[in-house]
């Protein structure tokens, strides 16, 4: 059976840790794979690894680091079908999914590539009796990162790209249920020209994870997960001194007003919401409709499209959503849809018992859809990460901003609608960080940031894009005055024009 092995200074190794972790694949239910779980000594060993490789790293001209992004770039591009093979073998998304996922995760890699652009500083002459100032941004050192199961490839490349391209040495943790993808991303990096010891991986569970945030070799942590983790890591990760963004869950609505195209909507909601089998952060898992008349209309037309959703494997072409990651979390969505029935909503399709022929042991929901759900139940209020949509009724537009507003939760939201009026209104006054006008999963480009409001972003800066390089980099502003400039006596009142 495979063995997954850590990359620490340049080379890969199988950690000597006598804890272990079992990889499946989704789709069958069958162990593929052993993982390590890497000790607290191999961590120190990796972080020393980074140390001792970032001085001359960040010294190196930043047209140079980015000409490794480059080749880093070309060669995730020759090898996304293969990237994708080993996230949907792990995760069990659709194959297509897995390359869309790639595809984003190059982007921000193509980002990266105009580092020397972004780490341009600020110059300006005479900013006193023959005194100038200039500003730049310098890299932190060692930095981490602990990644998501859902995005095995695209949430890391959210982090180490920009990461490294600023000049700063960089400790992936990656999910323990799909480490793969993650380690085919670093044969590429080491391929494409980055030095030994510049990113180092480590494999492991919560006791890696609290030996990264109290290091003291690490100077930034991002983090992307669940909530009461996220505020976990930000928390823990902050008293030791440590810079950290860290990202949690969410509980994405989608505001469906009378004079949208229900069908355009209805087709929205199928890809937001069972899409990777509902395991995004960005996943529309609450559809508001306003007015009755919308919300009978809704229905009417996502049950049969819910009901007909094709699920299977990734080795099925036709798949249109794939199993779900572990057994144990399967079992925790069909509680959810247990716990929606008691608590009264009105299950108009039931997912639960999906079974698929030669696939028995897989892991498998399939699609649930929710009507008449209200905001006291668990259902509505809970982060459910699975195929599991419900419909919220909203008598008019004024109460369907007021609950979205009233969520813990600010991750991401869409309006459909072809009143532009009311589009500006909803993205000037709803408290969600990333918003969509007939987009149903406004996922940032790469050259903007990611970012959400309230618990679903824990640190005072978004992910990836300008605000990932000033996360990784630190502001330096130096003044200047030269002998011929200084006049004979010393000045002891504070310097003024």
């Amino acid at each position: 059976m495979q063995v997954i092995e850590n990359a620490v200074a340049g080379k890969r190794a199988v950690s000597s840790s006598g804890r272990r972790a079992p990889v499946f694949n989704p789709a069958t239910g069958e162990q593929i794979a052993e993982l390590p779980l890497s000790t607290t000594a191999e961590i120190d060993a990796a972080v020393a690894s980074a140390k001792a490789a970032q001085p001359a790293w960040g010294n190196t001209p930043p047209l140079k680091r980015a000409r490794v992004m480059f080749k880093f770039k070309e060669l995730l591009d020759r090898h996304a079908a293969d990237l994708a093979r080993e996230i949907s073998r792990e995760h069990g998304k659709t194959h297509d999914d897995a390359l869309g996922e790639v595809q984003r995760g190059i982007e921000c890699v193509e980002y990266a590539c105009g580092i020397p652009e972004l780490l341009k500083g600020t110059f300006s002459r005479n900013v006193g009796p023959a005194i100038d100032s200039y500003a730049d941004r310098q890299p932190l050192g060692v930095v981490a990162g602990i990644t998501p199961f859902n995005f095995p490839a695209m949430v890391p490349m959210w982090m180490y790209p920009a990461a490294i391209a600023c000049g700063n040495a960089f400790i992936l943790k990656p999910s323990e249920r799909d480490p793969s993808a993650p380690m085919l991303a670093w044969d590429l990096l080491m391929e494409a020209g980055c030095p030994e010891g510049v990113l180092n991986v480590v494999h492991g569970d919560k006791e890696a994870v609290d030996h990264i945030l109290d290091h003291p070799d690490i100077m930034a942590v991002s983090f992307v997960g669940s909530t009461p983790i996220a505020e976990y890591v930000y928390q823990r990760g902050t008293r030791a001194g440590k810079r950290v963004q860290a990202l949690g869950g969410a509980k994405n609505h989608m505001v469906i007003l009378p004079d949208a195209d229900l069908d355009q909507a209805a087709d929205a909601l199928m890809g937001a919401g069972y899409g990777s089998a509902g395991e995004r952060c960005m996943a529309i898992s609450v559809a508001v409709p306003v007015g009755e008349r919308t919300a009978d209309a809704l229905i009417a037309k996502l049950k049969p499209r819910v009901e007909s959703l094709k699920i299977g494997p990734a080795t099925d072409k036709d798949a249109e959503m794939g199993p779900l990651v572990t057994a144990m979390h399967r079992d925790k969505v069909v509680g959810y849809i247990d716990k929606g029935v008691e608590e009264g909503a009105e299950l108009v399709v039931d997912g639960r018992g999906f079974s698929l022929q030669g696939y028995e042991d897989g892991y498998y929901v399939g699609g649930t859809l929710f009507d008449r759900v209200t905001t006291d139940m668990t259902i509505y209020r809970e982060e459910i990460f699975g195929p599991v949509l419900s419909v919220v009724r909203a008598p008019d537009y004024a109460d369907a901003v007021k609950l979205i507003n009233a969520h813990e939760y600010g991750n991401g939201v869409a309006i459909f609608t072809r009143d532009g009026d009311a589009a500006r209104d909803f993205a000037d006054k709803i408290e969600v960080g990333m918003v969509g006008v007939n987009v149903p999963i406004p996922v940032p480009v790469a050259y903007h940031s990611f970012g959400g409001w309230k618990r679903s972003l824990f640190g005072d800066h978004s992910i990836y894009g300008p605000e990932g390089v000033h996360f990784y980099t630190r502001l330096k502003t130096v003044t200047t005055r030269w002998p011929a400039g200084i006049k004979s006596g010393a000045q002891f009142t504070f310097p003024t024009l």
